[in-house]
């Protein structure tokens, strides 16, 4: 008997000190207690959510967000981004059921949720945004279709999310992605449209986070993709306004950190404006040698489109079926410069530091070699094309 008391006071001694150095069943560790696991995502005054887990995506980050336009380019980022930290993602779909299924292998089991729903219709965003206490809005189009035009899209949509967002009475952040350049006063149609949906937003909702990413440069990207589809194609590249345009590129994931961010903020950015560029300024030039350079091709221009409007008014009156390279809108919006401001807030300001766009961000690029991936990197391969015979 002795000897059985022994033994289990012994168990207990080592259970004891086991619990005392690693203590796992204690909810001041588990619970939103510790600082480590606490959500500190402003809610409005309502408290702080309650986060469990290390923080992976079988954790509870305690955030349910809507994100519209999750479809997209910027959107797979995001949930990729919003997943791993362990939130639920509420995915509105209108297209094929196909659509969303690339997302639902970025969470845990049930953490991706799509659901199908009509933008025009009331109810039917309502039914999406019941659930959640964080709406994203990514949905935006550089070009019109016969079915919506730049203003619906970009600013009557956003104006729609705000005022529902608003009646629902739970949503505690609301973050509305528009572009950078946004004006009244630009020669775009669409960052006009950017502009009014900013407005109507924040009419509605003064606390919301307004992100103003620059051109996204990425893997799915709409402009070094056309650029490199086209030249490799026709083997030129018609510069818009003779290439001397200056942008400020920023990579995609940068953008979708930048959202996560300003979640954990602790509401700092709550009610602010935050203008996205990437490190490096270029000229339209300088960023399609950049592209030249990575799919190994020798670069030639057009630079006969000087004055794009008047050029392509001519040639191309109406806008195309598929509009890529000759969209005459964003031909507009990037006939003038758009950089980030002096003093607008930006990466810095959410404790980030973007990417250069030189290097991993293009390194997709090198699909369009038309040697396969290590063409041009021998002496034969790099002779000029004037020793051609």
């Amino acid at each position: 008997m002795q000897a059985i008391t022994r033994k289990l006071g012994h168990q207990s001694f080592i259970h004891s000190s086991f619990k005392s150095l690693y203590p796992l069943s204690d909810d001041h560790y588990y619970g939103y207690v510790n600082p480590r696991f606490a959500s500190n995502i402003a809610t409005g005054g309502t408290g702080p959510l309650v986060r469990k887990g290390t923080g992976g995506r079988s954790s509870v980050s305690g955030i349910v967000a809507t994100v519209f336009g999750a479809t997209g380019f910027l959107g797979r980022y995001l949930v990729q981004q919003l997943a791993k930290m362990g939130s639920q993602v509420l995915v509105p779909f209108r297209g094929s059921e196909d659509s969303p299924r690339h997302l639902k292998l970025m969470g845990d089991l049930g953490q991706i949720v799509p659901m199908k729903y009509d933008p025009r219709d009331e109810n039917s965003v309502k039914a999406v945004m019941a659930k959640a206490n964080v709406v994203i809005n990514l949905i935006g189009r550089e070009y019109e279709t016969r079915n919506y035009s730049f203003e619906e899209v970009n600013h009557h949509m956003a104006e729609q999310l705000a005022m529902i967002a608003k009646e629902h009475g739970g949503i505690m952040r609301f973050i509305q992605v528009s572009c950078l350049g946004a004006s009244p006063a630009s020669s775009s149609r669409m960052l006009r449209a950017k502009a009014a949906g900013e407005e109507a937003v924040t009419r509605e909702l003064p606390e919301a986070t307004i992100m103003r990413p620059a051109v996204m440069i990425g893997t799915e990207d709409r402009i070094l993709n056309p650029w490199a589809f086209f030249a490799k194609k026709y083997g030129f590249l018609p510069l818009i306004g003779g290439g001397s345009t200056k942008i400020q590129p920023v990579f995609v994931a940068d953008v979708a950190a930048a959202i996560v961010s300003s979640l954990k903020d602790n509401g700092t950015s709550m009610g602010k404006v935050y203008e996205l560029g990437g490190p490096d300024v270029y000229t339209m030039h300088e960023l399609a040698e950049l592209m030249f350079d990575m799919i190994r091709e020798w670069p030639r221009y057009v630079n006969a489109i000087s004055s794009p409007r008047e050029f392509l008014l001519n040639k191309v009156p109406a806008p195309m079926p598929v509009p890529t390279i000759f969209n005459l809108d964003a031909i507009q919006a990037l006939a003038t410069d758009n950089i980030v401001s002096k003093d607008a807030l930006t990466f810095k300001d959410l404790e980030l530091a973007p990417h250069k766009v030189k290097g991993y961000p293009i390194e997709f690029l090198i699909q369009y070699r038309k040697g396969g991936p290590n063409y041009g990197s021998t002496v034969s391969e790099r002779v000029s094309p004037e020793s051609y015979p």
